[in-house]
């Protein structure tokens, strides 16, 4: 896949405001801080498109990205991160909701998740959401160039074993700094246009 362009849609808060044109969307869910800007940067060629932040929770919209003029890669609000209001927290979470159960044009899921780490348990919900309602996750295990080659294979299996990934579902080690698994994510996204 070649990227040429890239457009900001629209920063969606209520259904009415998302794109009419029935293109393939790709959502990208994850925690706060996990590098959902800087995979989508990876994936298209560019710096400081989607803008990466040290403060996690910045992501407070649902950010619809054009990418060739063939499908949106959707980005989520992070989850899991404490200093949002509750209230705020309950809002995104009635948007993601609503987002994922009555979109006809979403493809696929792309749950992102710190390979450093056990999947949290906010990780777990999520997965486990998706898969309530039948939607195809390709799990994505971000910054795996913090964790040593021969330690990669043992954490693989602690993150597979912690979400009880389904038959179906796919598992990409992903990097940002080596761009490990951007063919694979691209691979993913061709297979379900």
């Amino acid at each position: 896949m070649k990227i040429q362009t890239v457009d900001l849609v629209i920063s969606a808060i209520r259904r009415s405001q998302y794109p009419t044109d029935n293109k393939p969307e790709y959502l990208l869910v994850g925690r706060s801080n996990v590098g959902k800007s800087s995979f989508i940067n990876t994936l298209i060629n560019r710096k400081n498109f989607a803008r990466t932040s040290s403060r996690p929770g910045k992501t407070q919209t649902i950010n619809f990205y054009n990418v060739n003029n063939d499908f949106y890669l959707v980005d989520a609000p992070g989850y899991g991160f404490a200093q949002v209001s509750k209230t705020k927290r309950k809002k995104f979470g009635l948007m993601m909701e609503d987002y994922i159960i009555n979109r006809k044009n979403l493809k696929c899921v792309f749950l992102l998740v710190d390979f450093r780490h056990k999947p949290t348990s906010d990780d777990i919900m999520m997965y486990n959401f998706l898969k309530y309602y039948k939607i195809p996750v390709t799990i994505v295990g971000t910054k795996i160039d913090k964790i040593g080659i021969t330690q990669r294979q043992k954490q693989r299996n602690i993150v597979l074993n912690e979400l009880d990934l389904v038959v179906g579902d796919d598992f990409i080690p992903f990097s940002s700094v080596t761009k490990d698994g951007k063919e694979e994510v691209y691979k993913r996204i061709e297979r379900t246009m």
